[in-house]
């Protein structure tokens, strides 16, 4: 392979590698691509009329591009919009009440809310719901404008939260409020009656979402909670990023529901397979009245009744015994103790041999030990004793009666039904919150209800799509957004690793190896030139038949001084011969006294 195309293949890999890592990136990025690309119209408008109003100024450098609030509208039909943007908690009920079976001190939910901006807020005039004490009881609730009652229509329930300081021990889960006769939002506690709680919840190192219904027994008129299962996602990063996350539940007439962050589903199944316990009972169950026969035997195999231990079986005999064929190495000090008493130590002075006993110096080796094979009475090393059994046990045969294991017969479940429709829950009629956090300053925002989609994705874009963008805008450089898009998607680290790696290998094994030999160097140089060169593998050969012949010679006088003159007169022959032959061959090869060749 010519150094060219080494060349050409080396920048082939490394354009390729460099594409695989962007590529990588943009797949990890097209999320929030999608979400500015929905704002990325109010945003040009609001930019325009700030435009329009500013005064003409001289010519200066353009200013960072900014994302200006404005408060969301709900534009279609829906059952609860609040983005706490006039400032107050109008139409929000604190509650009053005291939780039951605690001490009175910490009963009450005195635990403060605020309506204000983030902290660290990147869109100033967006306000919301802040929870704002730590380790105190909280809860408050406003009502829909009309009741939600599961038919035909989807639920479509989100809202928006970011814990500033991050979480340590508390949940940001929403309830969904039973529509009842006794219902009142002053005495709402945590044994209100709900329909739906979901949310973000996360104590230590367990991050949970939520999602549980409570679901009547249309038998008893009971209620029992379903949870759903545990979402596959990593939820890690949500909860210490400190940013803003929207949280989307869908539930569908079909019974199918959907667990969204950001837009993105983290979670989905039927309420009919997919939650826990099963919304339905099994169809049969265990007679608790039935119990196992005393003479049923379980035992699959038994020690054979007819077995007889061998005569010669000897239960006593030891394990091991002492190896007779062993023999004392030579030099073992039988007199000399292994350990001694230290001779440098000395009795502490604050030593009382009343109190303490009589002082002893600590022992450490023995040095006169260390040169020879052994101290201290020889004894004979213990190997296997072959002789060895053990004690006797019959062997194990099947057993004749064995009868399986035991099980109580089955019976017709009395408790039994069948629910084909989970989806037609109890109808709800408030939002609330009802939290104990061990963290302060968690951010509630964009609490939205409705039976359609795509008002919701609406209410969605124009709410978090504009802190999404305003985020994104005070986002550091690309190789940090790479860095925190691999912190989500572990795999691109590979494909970091490779667009670095891979090239720098490629060039050391393409590029900085196979070097020309000088030889052939020497031989290409000789090529350039017009001048009649030797033709170097004949010239070495040459040059080695000198040498043997030269060695020859010098053996052949020590032996003999008259063979040697002889020698030495038909050696100079043999060599004006060579001579004349070397010369001849090397003007027979030089570029002059070649013929031109004929095209």
């Amino acid at each position: 392979m010519t150094m060219e195309l080494k060349m050409r293949l080396c920048v082939a890999l490394l354009s390729l590698s460099l594409c695989l890592g962007l590529m990588g990136h943009v797949r990890a990025q097209e999320e929030a691509d999608d979400v500015e690309m929905d704002v990325e119209d109010a945003i040009d408008d609001m930019r325009e009329e700030d435009v329009e109003e500013e005064e003409e100024k001289a010519p200066g450098p353009p200013p960072v591009p900014t994302v200006t609030y404005r408060a969301p509208e709900p534009m279609g039909e829906h059952y609860f919009a609040e983005s706490f943007d006039k400032g107050t908690l109008q139409g929000w009920v604190l509650s009053q009440a005291k939780k039951d079976g605690i001490d009175e001190e910490i009963a009450k939910y005195d635990g403060k809310w605020e309506v204000e901006e983030m902290k660290d807020t990147k869109l100033p005039g967006d306000k919301g719901l802040v929870l704002k004490s730590k380790a105190k009881h909280h809860a408050i609730s406003a009502l829909l404008l009309r009741p939600f009652t599961f038919d035909t229509k989807p639920l479509i329930v989100q809202y928006e939260v970011n814990f500033q300081t991050g979480i340590d021990c508390g949940g940001a889960y929403v309830k969904l409020l039973a529509q009842t006769p006794d219902l009142d939002l002053e005495e709402f506690v945590d044994k209100t009656p709900y329909t739906i709680m979901f949310g973000p919840d996360k104590c230590g190192e367990d991050y949970k979402l939520h999602f549980i219904f409570r679901h009547k027994n249309p038998k008893t008129g009971e209620f029992e909670e379903k949870h759903a299962k545990k979402p596959d996602a990593d939820l890690r990063t949500y909860y210490t990023d400190k940013k803003t996350h929207l949280y989307t539940l869908v539930l569908n007439p079909d019974n199918s529901f959907e667990i969204l962050i950001d837009q993105t589903v983290v979670n989905s199944g039927s309420l009919l397979n997919d939650m826990t316990p099963p919304i339905n009972p099994p169809a049969e169950i265990e007679d608790p009245d039935d119990h196992k026969p005393e003479d049923w035997d379980e035992r699959p195999k038994i020690q054979d009744p007819d077995s007889v231990k061998p005569e010669d079986w000897d239960e006593d005999a030891p394990a091991k015994i002492p190896d007779e064929d062993a023999v004392k190495p030579d030099g073992w000090l039988d007199e000399e103790p292994e350990y001694i008493g230290d001779p440098d130590a000395l009795k502490p002075e604050d030593w009382d041999e009343d109190m303490d006993g009589e002082w002893e110096a600590p022992q450490i080796p023995n040095p006169i030990c260390e040169t020879a094979p052994g101290c201290g009475p020889w004894e004979r090393p213990m190997i296997d004793n072959p002789n060895y059994k053990g004690k006797w046990k019959p062997p194990m045969i099947d057993n004749p009666n064995y009868q399986g294991v035991w099980k109580p017969r089955k019976i017709p479940n009395p408790d039994f039904f069948e629910d084909l429709h989970p989806f037609r829950m109890t109808p709800f009629s408030a939002v609330g919150l009802e939290l104990w956090s061990m963290s302060s300053d968690i951010f509630f925002d964009n609490f939205f209800v409705t039976s359609d989609r795509t008002v919701a994705e609406r209410w969605a874009a124009d709410g978090w799509g504009l802190k999404k963008a305003a985020e994104g805008a005070a986002e550091p450089g690309l190789v940090n957004q790479m860095i925190t898009a691999a912190e989500e998607r572990p795999w691109l680290w590979i494909v970091y690793v490779l667009t670095v790696a891979l090239p720098l290998v490629l060039i050391i094994v393409f590029c900085c190896t196979g070097k020309k030999s000088p030889a052939s160097t020497s031989a290409a140089e000789y090529k350039k030139t017009d001048a009649p060169q030797p033709d170097v593998k004949e010239e070495a050969e040459d040059e080695e038949a000198k040498e043997e012949e030269s060695e020859a010679k010098k053996s052949e006088e020590e032996d003999s001084p008259g063979e040697a003159e002889d020698a030495a007169g038909s050696d100079n022959k043999d060599g004006d011969t060579s001579n004349e032959k070397s010369e001849d061959d090397i003007l027979r090869r030089s570029p002059r006294n070649r013929k031109p060749r004929k095209d």
